[in-house]
């Protein structure tokens, strides 16, 4: 048999020594290391969805300026209430509804417990929103402090806060 129409693996099987097959197109060192890259992705992707389920739960309460007649409010209202489709208290005041960080875990448990909606797809509905010159989102404000200051300082605002925030200030009022 002629040298060099023999393929690599026989030329090598023949010396002792294992080279890599043209037909597999892969070297053994280069699939160790694809299955070790392999099993590193679903260890972190497992590491996300353990840190995710691990996430505390935040409790909230809404919160008023303590002149202001509500006691508590229908679920529904709130969310129109922050989503600006309801502009009016029943008495017919403006509502000035004050919103927390983006990335805060008490907005995600309000967008998800009364908007009913993830905080990005709530992003994208103001987003749309301020393009189509509809409206302008609710103040945002950095802290659970911020929120009971302005809620303190405005009779017709409203806001939440996580069920650890010093509310003595305000009015908490449910949720129907």
């Amino acid at each position: 048999m002629d040298p060099r129409t023999q393929s690599h693996d026989c030329r090598d099987a023949a010396q002792g020594r294992r080279r890599w097959s043209f037909v597999s197109g892969v070297r053994p060192k280069w699939k160790l290391v694809l299955r070790f890259a392999l099993l590193l992705g679903t260890l972190f992707a497992l590491q996300i969805t353990i840190a995710v389920a691990q996430e505390p739960s935040v409790k909230l309460r809404l919160i008023v300026n303590p002149a202001n007649p509500v006691n508590s409010v229908e679920r529904e209202f709130l969310a129109d209430a922050f989503l600006k489709k309801t502009t009016r208290w029943p008495d017919g005041e403006a509502i000035h509804p004050f919103d927390q960080r983006v990335d805060s875990l008490v907005r995600r448990a309000f967008s998800d417990s009364i908007l009913h909606r993830s905080v990005a797809a709530v992003r994208n509905y103001w987003q749309q929103r301020i393009f189509s010159g509809r409206g302008v989102p609710p103040a945002e404000l950095e802290s659970d402090e911020a929120v009971v200051r302005r809620v303190q300082g405005d009779r017709f605002a409203v806001g939440y806060v996580s069920e650890r925030a010093d509310a003595a200030s305000v009015k908490i009022i449910g949720v129907r």
